[in-house]
């Protein structure tokens, strides 16, 4: 059974020139992190893999409280 091939790849996302401009790495999007976030999530969301919708919340919900700012969805990823 052969399954349809999806493009889930999108190049780098926007969220990783918010990271380095404000000088933090996954791990701190992790640890500021009050839900299930992985440092496997974020380095998908960073490269440009596609991931669903409620990991991309939790990834908004932890970079809000770890640099005090307010983002969101459409500045962090273009897909």
């Amino acid at each position: 059974m052969e399954l349809e091939s999806e493009n889930r790849e999108f190049g780098p996302q926007p969220l990783g020139d918010i990271l380095a401009a404000k000088g933090l790495q996954n791990h701190d999007l992790v640890a500021a992190s009050t839900e299930q976030l992985t440092h496997k999530m974020v380095s998908k969301a960073v490269r440009g893999r596609f991931v669903s919708s409620r990991i991309r919340q939790k990834i908004l919900r932890a970079l809000n409280i770890a640099t005090g700012e307010v983002y969101t969805l459409q500045q962090l990823f273009t897909y």
